[in-house]
């Protein structure tokens, strides 16, 4: 196996591994990056090019024919989930580092690995990051900068600034570290299940933050035998935050189903909160 022959390659070529100076260096040029030079036709593919140019210089210095197809592979089309598809860049270091100290490892297998986990990655990453991570750290935000405080965007800022790059750097050292042997991981059945309970983590968490955050009731009320109540009493009764969750059925519409843009969708709601403020109902 793959994962054998890496980490066979030893005895007189240990001297010329990759130290952690070299893993850093990749890792940070990739990792802050990776959306610094886009184009429809490579994506992230210019980023990935550049963060092994340290690595080429470091083993084909003398070899530009060798240099010049390492770069080649490396500079066509990329795009996953930027924090834990560093778990690709690993394991194609690792392979890299045993195609560079003369192992069997093919120069082709690099690329196919990257076309392999590009997509598991990006459905996991996004749902982790996206789903999970980026709306909790918002709502906690928002929740510091409801009184005009400026220590929610800070928080923000601050929070993702950490999590981020530390997610990011034990992807690419766990990749670098599993070889090959991490695709059983990342696109078995167990990777299936891992990524379905994410999904629905993701979902619980978005519900609960669109609960706790949107702030939607009316002011209409209906009869109830001889008098009047609030119709937001009766909603609250049957199924409380039944409006913040419409909103946001009705958001998730306009952008996945009718293709609205954000801004449009903005444009949207701000008409209709609007003209029904004024007729009463909110």
């Amino acid at each position: 196996m793959a994962t054998e022959t890496i980490q066979s390659t030893g005895g007189a070529d240990e001297g010329r591994r990759l130290t952690n100076k070299d893993l850093n260096t990749i890792w940070l040029r990739w990792a802050f990056t990776h959306l610094a030079s886009m184009s429809y036709e490579k994506l992230q593919g210019h980023a990935y090019a550049w963060s092994y140019i340290p690595f080429a210089n470091k083993y084909y210095m003398d070899d530009p024919e060798a240099k010049r197809r390492l770069l080649v592979r490396h500079s066509v089309f990329f795009n996953t989930e930027p924090q834990t598809g560093q778990i690709i860049n690993g394991i194609v270091t690792s392979l890299e580092e045993n195609i560079a100290l003369g192992g069997e490892v093919s120069e082709e297998m690099p690329n196919n690995i990257k076309a392999t986990l590009m997509g598991p990655l990006a459905g996991i990453g996004d749902s982790i990051i996206q789903g999970i991570i980026v709306p909790t750290l918002l709502s906690i935000g928002m929740s510091l900068a409801s009184g005009g405080s400026p220590l929610g965007p800070l928080f923000y800022i601050v929070a993702y600034g950490i999590i981020g790059p530390t997610i990011s750097f034990i992807s690419y050292r766990t990749g670098y570290k599993l070889g090959v042997g991490a695709i059983d991981v990342i696109v078995g059945e167990n990777a299936r299940r891992v990524m379905d309970a994410f999904n629905v983590l993701g979902i619980m968490v978005v519900g609960a933050l669109a609960a706790g955050n949107i702030a939607l009731t009316t002011t209409v009320n209906i009869p109830l035998g001889s008098e009047w109540q609030p119709l937001q009493t009766t909603l609250d009764g049957v199924f409380p935050a039944l409006l913040p969750l419409i909103a946001v059925l009705l958001t998730w519409w306009m952008l996945g189903k009718k293709q609205f843009s954000p801004t449009k969708v903005i444009v949207v709601l701000t008409i209709a909160i609007s003209a029904l403020c004024l007729i009463g109902v909110f």
